[in-house]
This record gives structure tokens, sequence and C-alpha cells, in this order.
């Protein structure tokens, strides 16, 4: 199997390592806006650089994984799909309903395969929680809480283009509360503040923000984010039920401190970002695709999975804008679609 990557920067390189070792790739494309990245990158794993897209649709390959900026996703997929070719994309399609109703239904139309980079359903913690709430050991499920906190902000030339941290950030939370609960999302209230650095302002964004979503079982679940966490990465999931209550995310590397004279001590190596968290995930997540490809698995996270994800995004950043609650009908009205 040949594959080509799009894009070699920090999650493109981890993508393109992990292909290059699996026993079902035989070969790898790689190409990237920066070509002399690409081509040091083939150099050191042993594979081909491409100087540009073109190239990689034009030589020939089984597949296709974009990692590049988001504003290219879109396109790119469409380009794919046209192609005939399976893609796997890192989160999201696009930055707006509109582009992403567009790349769906240019997959549809081909009839191809959109495999999205939702690397927290392939973690082990996530799944534990999911089977715990499925197999009703938790009975019935009454408070979800989601954070998601970076160590430190992104530099500021990005900001203006991530779509702002409800789109960005926390969609892997929305994505996730859907997948693990196994419920949707009815409305939302979300509120942000930008009292940290001034480059969040200016770029219209938050530095911190939350949500309390409604879930259509009545589950109540709070969702928050901060580019801001000094004390490390913290990712956690708490699902609480009338029987027990269970946890992502807390181990030894949690950036926590008890001030409890019982409690553990604080971690010796907290998490220093998504990668570093999320490793085994990423390996997993794009072993299925590689399964998915060969035809040994239906696609376990296609399209209309982000397209969900975004709606919720979409509608916490309306709330917040307006200082109101937002139904989720309220985003579907505003973007009619085919997928439901």
């Amino acid at each position: 199997m040949r594959i080509g990557v799009i894009g070699t920067g920090r999650i493109g390189t981890l993508h393109a390592r992990t292909l290059s070792r699996h026993r079902e790739v035989g070969s790898l494309i790689l190409t990237d806006a920066e070509p002399a990245r690409a081509q040091e990158l083939a150099l050191r794993l042993g594979e081909t650089a491409a100087p540009g897209v073109d190239e990689i649709f034009r030589w020939g390959v089984d597949a296709v994984v974009i990692t590049t900026a988001t504003p290219a996703h879109a396109e790119l997929i469409g380009r794919a799909a046209r192609s005939g070719l399976p893609v796997f994309c890192e989160k999201p399609i696009a930055l707006d309903l509109p582009g992403t109703l567009a790349a769906l239904a240019e997959v549809e139309s081909a009839g191809t395969v959109l495999h999205m980079g939702f690397q927290r359903r392939f973690d082990a913690g996530y799944a534990g929680a999911r089977e715990a709430v499925r197999a009703g050991r938790l009975g019935r499920l009454h408070t979800v809480r989601a954070m998601t906190c970076d160590q430190s902000p992104p530099p500021p030339d990005w900001l203006p283009l991530s779509g702002g941290l409800f789109r960005d950030t926390l969609l892997h939370d929305f994505d996730v509360l859907r997948w693990v609960t196994g419920r949707e999302v009815l409305d939302v209230y979300a509120t942000g503040s930008d009292g940290g650095p001034g480059m969040f302002r200016d770029a219209g964004d938050v530095d911190t923000g939350a949500a309390l979503l409604t879930l259509d079982d009545g589950t109540l679940a709070t969702v928050t984010a901060t580019r801001l966490n000094g004390a490390g990465y913290d990712v956690r999931m708490e699902l609480a039920g009338e029987r027990d209550t269970v946890v992502v995310g807390l181990d030894d590397r949690t950036p926590l401190a008890s001030t409890e004279p019982t409690g553990p001590p604080p971690a010796d190596k907290p998490w220093s970002g998504f990668v570093d968290r999320f490793g085994p995930a990423y390996e997993a997540e794009l072993d299925a695709f590689v399964e998915v490809v060969r035809g040994e698995r239906p696609n376990p996270c296609d399209g209309r999975e982000a397209l969900r994800a975004l709606r919720i995004a979409e509608a916490c950043e309306i709330s917040r804008r307006e200082r109101r609650p937002v139904a989720l009908t309220e985003v579907q009205d505003r973007a009619p679609h085919p997928y439901g």
C-alpha cells in the first residue's frame, strides 16, 4: 500500500513515522507547503518527497492522509474524493458548516471513505468509559464533566486561523462526549474569558471557555477549556451516575496537586501536550484507517461525526457571542444538510 501524506508539521510528522513502520504500508509520498520540510522528513524515514500536492495524485497512491493547516482540508478532501481515494483527515473538515457540507457532498457523491482524526475514540481510557456507560455500570447517567487544558498558548499568528476555542480545542470534547454517552446534544449555554494575553482579544477569541450542554436524555454535561494551564496538559472526563462514577485521564501524570493531607503527590512528569498524552491513540486510529482501506473493517469515524461535533461548536460560539442558550435545531435551521 502506498499512502500520500499532505502536510509534514508536528502531527503530519507523527503520522508519517507511524505509517512508515506499519507492516501493511509499503511506501509513503510526503509533501508540504514548505517542500524542504517534507524533503528532510522523507530522508529521515527513507520515503519519497513530492514537490507539491499535484504530484501526490499524479504519481499514484492508494490513500491520502491530510494533516495540513485547516483551511486546506475541505479542498483536499474533495480532490481525493474525485480521484476515488480514501482519506484520513485531521479535524476539522472546515471551520464553517457550508465548507464542511460541501466536502461531505463530494465524498458522498464519489462513494469514497473519509476517516476523521478524532483520536480520543481510540484512547483506552475513553473506550473504558464508553463500555462502563453502555454496560449500565453507572446506572442512570446524570452528570458529565469534560475538560481540555493546554499548558501554553499557541503562536499568535495561528489564532486567527484556528476557528476559536470552541471550534478548535473543544471539538474533540464534543465528539467524544457523543461517542462515550451515545447521546445527542439538545442545547448549549456557553461563555468565555479573554483575560489572558492580548493576542486572544486581537483574534476575537477567548483563552478560557465553558459550556453547559443538555443531552437528549436529560444528562447535564459541562465542557471547559483553557490555553493557559501552567501545571501541564490536562484532558479528563468524569461521568457520574446513580450507581457509580468513573474518570478518564486520571493517572500519575495528571497535572494536579491535592491540598488534602492524605492526597496523592503531584505528578513527577506531567503530560506536556497532546502528542505525549495520546501517542498510542494516534497509532491506533491509523491502524484502523489502514484496515478500512484494505476493506477489513467499516469506517469507525466518518465525516458525519465531524459535522455533528462542529454543529455543537457553532452553537457554543453563537451562545458566547449573544449571551443566551442556543438549541442545536437553530444551527440545523441555519445550515440545511442531507445527513441528519
